[in-house]
């Protein structure tokens, strides 16, 4: 470990115990949360719906486990979709740099599957036509229907590091549906990252148009899960990291 990284170590072992500074932080997610701060937010041109801290994990993941292959739930316009391709094919660059060959850009054996209920045509259009289109599948219908899981399944079973990012409907039975579904393609090593953990420690009437909230949501899905599932561990390093995250609890790492 070098020095600079036991900095890293030591701040985030200290930020749990620095209530002001998680004070703050929790003020900010349910003060942000409400004025729709993650929808100002683009990446290559996508509206990408998430938190850029949020961002920041994922892609420290992406260059960490260096997948061939991340699963994502939930497509809305694209964005996340197209971060994960784009990650990809700087994978693609650093290995053709390090090995010292050339590579075509518009080919790639690593891929970015994207499933949703509802493509709608002018975001499949936008994401087809995108440069990072040549990364990118996409499967309409519901995540956690049987044969969208098996689609999945087959697919998932050509690639060798898997990473799964979960952010559709969040309601406790779905949301725990497809972490059965999906959690197994996870590789050892990897995580299944659950997005919108953040709704259990919000205000109980904060979605009052939305069939979750305070006791359905993905967290007490997520803790679910983890009773029945010890190849999986949370792993609360990343939100301590964070301190402004929507997935506390929600990077589950695959240990076993």
């Amino acid at each position: 470990m070098t020095e600079f990284e036991k900095e890293v170590a030591a701040r985030i072992a200290a930020n749990p115990n620095a209530e002001e500074l998680c004070a703050s932080a929790a003020t900010f997610m349910r003060t942000s949360a409400a004025s729709k701060y993650s929808y100002n937010f683009t990446w290559q041109g996508r509206p990408i719906i998430q938190y850029p801290q949020d961002m920041v994990a994922i892609q420290e993941l992406i260059w960490q486990i260096k997948p061939d292959l991340i699963i994502e739930t939930g497509i809305a316009h694209g964005g996340s979709l197209v971060f994960s391709a784009s990650m990809l094919a700087l994978l693609d660059m650093t290995e053709a740099i390090e090995a010292g060959s050339a590579f075509d850009p518009r080919t790639s054996r690593r891929k970015a599957l994207g499933i949703d209920i509802d493509i709608r045509a002018h975001n499949r259009a936008a994401i087809e036509t995108h440069p990072m289109a040549s990364r990118i599948r996409m499967i309409q219908g519901s995540s956690i229907a049987p044969d969208v899981v098996e689609q999945v399944r087959a697919m998932a079973s050509g690639f060798s590091r898997v990473l799964v990012c979960l952010d559709s409907n969040h309601t406790h039975a779905h949301v725990l549906a497809e972490l059965q579904a999906y959690a197994p393609l996870v590789s050892v090593g990897s995580y299944c990252v659950v997005f919108d953990t953040i709704i259990e420690d919000l205000p109980a009437d904060f979605f009052p148009d939305r069939p979750w909230s305070v006791g359905n949501n993905p967290k007490t899905a997520v803790r679910e899960f983890l009773k029945n599932h010890p190849e999986f561990e949370s792993d609360t390093r990343i939100q301590h990291k964070l301190l402004i995250t929507v997935a506390p609890d929600g990077f589950l790492k695959r240990v076993a």
